[in-house]
């Protein structure tokens, strides 16, 4: 370490070391839980009605079970023992009816759990954002005793926690030029390592609901508009912009973006000094929310992106970074994954994720099994900004570093190496800020002998404002 850089080792708490025990062990945040009881009447039998309850804000899963008295069971004297008659006096069906009145699944009576999240749900039940406020369980009275039944409800809620997450938010499915259908994709992501993974077919518009249901990842439905002077990606919204793609004019093209801004789309400048297909109109002129700054494995246009990039950054452009393997098939040079785009997001919802990116709560790596880093000054992480003050610190952490890996912080004044690594491992270091203005961190790797390092992670800033 050079001691004239304000470099030291830092004891405490560690955010990054906290999500790799995260990442092996998926562990729950539980919010509490809750009972409700419901007597039913005997003359409610045959009769559908809801029954209200409050969901939480922040809320990552819902586990709801109910309990009654379905059987009853009844001794009887036999000339040689005893019989057990099992007789069913009660049948309540279930469902569960959201805020806005979508109804998110229906279960009959042969379910007694149902687990529900923004990503994943009991069969039945379609995966929802888990809305705060009042929520319906569907009460179906199908058969009621003489006497009633009392039905107790018990509620469980786990809490979304900041977690990191790693995907790749660039590829391509038959639909368009690729090779593999999106359930094809999803899967090989899955195996990849991947915990999410956008579709951006050229000119496609694809909604969430035609893709399918992969247990343990997300897929997020986007498309990427293609024209001869750029591309960009929309995600979040299912028609970004009205169709036909086709745009004639920078008018038209203005509009597009701006129709899609409109309707809460995330918009992503896609590899925008690339040789072929570079983005050639005017980004002053036009909305939009991220940069694509690695596209497919790291080259020379990519480093100039890099550079672009640093360029808005020290005119005081708040702008974020993400990559994308721009996958097709796969080749020498494109793999699933490579980058990676990792991110800090309150869960692995569509919704959570994307507002990680738009605000640089991320960092790229060149593969899933690439370094991970965390940044933080305080309570801010990357993409972050806070004011600066005379010896505010950046706390980096890094894992999965190589022997001979170098950390270096990028700020708007200076390139300063942290640590060459003189083994495998990880480390954490603060380094203090000496101006107002913004600080990133590169890990670069030597991938080949005799070959320049390149860069093995590219993270966003977090910024110091004066």
């Amino acid at each position: 370490m050079n001691g004239s850089s304000g470099i030291r080792r830092s004891d405490g708490s560690s955010l990054l070391f906290l999500v790799h025990s995260l990442l092996r062990k998926k562990r729950k945040y539980y919010a509490g839980k809750k009972v409700l009881e419901l007597f039913i009447s005997h003359d409610r039998e045959g009769i559908y009605f809801n029954f209200p309850f409050t969901m939480p804000s922040n809320i990552e899963e819902l586990t709801l079970s109910y309990h009654y008295e379905r059987h009853r069971e009844q001794e009887n004297q036999i000339s040689n023992g005893v019989f057990v008659s099992k007789q069913e006096i009660n049948i309540i069906d279930i469902g569960l009816i959201a805020p806005d009145g979508i109804q998110v699944g229906a279960s009959g009576s042969e379910k007694n759990e149902i687990t529900l999240s923004a990503t994943s749900a009991t069969p039945g039940y379609k995966p929802y954002p888990l809305i705060s406020g009042e929520w319906q369980i569907i009460v179906g009275a199908y058969k009621i005793a003489p006497e009633g039944v009392t039905v107790s409800y018990e509620l469980s809620f786990t809490n979304k926690h900041l977690q990191l997450f790693k995907g790749d938010l660039h590829t391509h499915t038959m639909a368009s030029d690729g090779v593999l259908t999106a359930q094809e994709l999803g899967w090989r992501a899955l195996r990849h390592g991947l915990d999410f993974l956008a579709v951006t077919d050229h000119n496609q518009l694809i909604n969430a609901d035609s893709l399918p249901r992969i247990p343990g990842i997300t897929l997020i439905p986007g498309v990427e508009w293609t024209h001869y002077l750029g591309h960009a990606n929309f995600f979040g919204v299912d028609y970004p912009y009205d169709t036909p793609f086709a745009s004639n004019t920078i008018e038209e093209v203005t509009a597009r973006f701006k129709l899609a801004q409109k309707r809460g789309a995330l918009i992503i400048i896609n590899h925008p000094l690339d040789e072929g297909s570079g983005f050639k109109f005017d980004m002053n002129t036009l909305p939009f929310d991220c940069l694509e700054v690695w596209h497919g494995p790291m080259r020379e246009s990519n480093l100039r992106a890099v550079g672009l990039w640093q360029n808005m950054l020290a005119a005081e452009k708040k702008v974020p970074i993400t990559g994308g393997s721009d996958y097709h098939k796969d080749n020498p040079f494109q793999i699933l994954g490579g980058p990676t785009t990792c991110v800090y997001s309150m869960s692995a919802s569509q919704s959570d994720i994307l507002d990680a990116l738009k605000s640089g709560h991320t960092f790229i790596t060149f593969y899933p099994n690439g370094p991970t880093l965390a940044l933080s000054s305080g309570s801010a992480i990357m993409g972050d900004s806070l004011p600066w003050s005379l010896g505010v610190e950046l706390k980096i952490e890094a894992g999965g570093l190589l022997k001979g890996d170098i950390i270096r912080v990028i700020t708007g004044k200076s390139s300063e190496t942290i640590l060459e690594a003189p083994s495998n491992g990880r480390t954490q270091a603060v380094y203090s800020m000496k101006t107002p203005g913004f600080a990133r961190v590169e890990i670069l790797r030597s991938f080949f002998p005799g070959l320049p390092m390149l860069p093995a992670l590219i993270s966003n800033p977090i910024y110091f404002d004066e």
